[in-house]
């Protein structure tokens, strides 16, 4: 091998490694660029999702803030906010006002035991009923579950008084009542299966939209506050006539139909 042609190699060798150190030097300043980039990216984030957790804090809750939507009333309602709820016979003389919480669990007993009875004798024209809803057990034990329940109990009395009285029933049932400390009453999926077994709200996309959008939690409220009103400090509360229904004990409502026959026997001839 000449000389020459030796020392052409070692300038060749020496050209493509300085090449090959410019390319890298050029890769290390663009990594280092995006390093950069990533990390002004990341505390910008980092800085936009506190600001974001902060204004979420500073939020009022859906509840809280239902308090400003405007009022929506059901259908088969009266009174200046909707809030009188009256159902039964016209020609009915007698008004049987029941106080009742959903996540209530004694409100599920007596409607299992003695529901029916109120029922055939509402369908008989011995009373009309007067339901106020309540939603204390909320406060009590903090949750959504008797507000939403409400709301949507507003939704069936919309599409009709028998809607709203199955849909009651249902929700009352061993089978979907839960236990008053579960709340599940404030899946909106939830009181929409059990309304799928009453048959003027199964699959009635107009009563699903409405419990969705919560076009009645306004009206939930309203209608609670009747309770607060009237100063009732249990549920379930029979009231006729300015008169409690109560059972054996005096104090609490009637939890078996023979005592129930009997307190409204008492009130009816009074």
């Amino acid at each position: 091998m000449s000389k020459r042609n030796s020392q052409a190699a070692k300038t060749a060798a020496r050209e493509r490694l300085r090449q090959e150190r410019e390319r890298q030097a050029r890769r290390d300043k663009v990594r280092r660029q995006l390093i950069v980039a990533a990390s002004v990216v990341g505390v910008l984030a980092a800085a936009g999702g506190i600001g974001w957790a902060v204004v979420q804090a500073n939020k009022p809750a859906h509840w809280e803030a239902a308090k400003d939507d405007r009022l929506v009333k059901p259908a088969n309602t009266t009174g200046k906010d909707g809030t009188t709820i009256v159902i039964g016979k016209s020609s009915a003389k007698k008004t049987l006002v029941m106080y009742e919480d959903p996540r209530c669990p004694v409100c599920a007993t007596f409607e299992q035991a003695v529901g029916p009875t109120v029922k055939k004798d509402l369908d008989a024209g011995k009373f009309k009923i007067k339901y106020v809803g309540a939603t204390f057990l909320d406060r009590n034990l903090t949750g959504e579950g008797s507000k939403n329940a409400l709301s949507a109990l507003g939704a069936a009395l919309n599409v009709s008084p028998e809607a709203f009285l199955e849909y009651k029933s249902a929700m009352y049932a061993k089978k979907w009542h839960p236990a008053e400390t579960t709340d599940e009453f404030k899946d909106d999926a939830y009181l929409i299966k059990i309304a799928d077994t009453v048959p003027a709200l199964k699959g009635n996309a107009a009563f699903q939209k409405a419990v969705k959008e919560g076009t009645y939690d306004r009206w939930a409220l309203e209608e609670s506050k009747v309770f607060d009103k009237d100063g009732i400090g249990a549920t379930p509360t029979l009231k006729m006539d300015g008169k409690t229904l109560t059972g054996p004990d005096g104090k609490t409502a009637p939890m078996t139909v023979a005592d129930f026959n009997t307190a409204l026997d008492g009130v009816l001839k009074g």
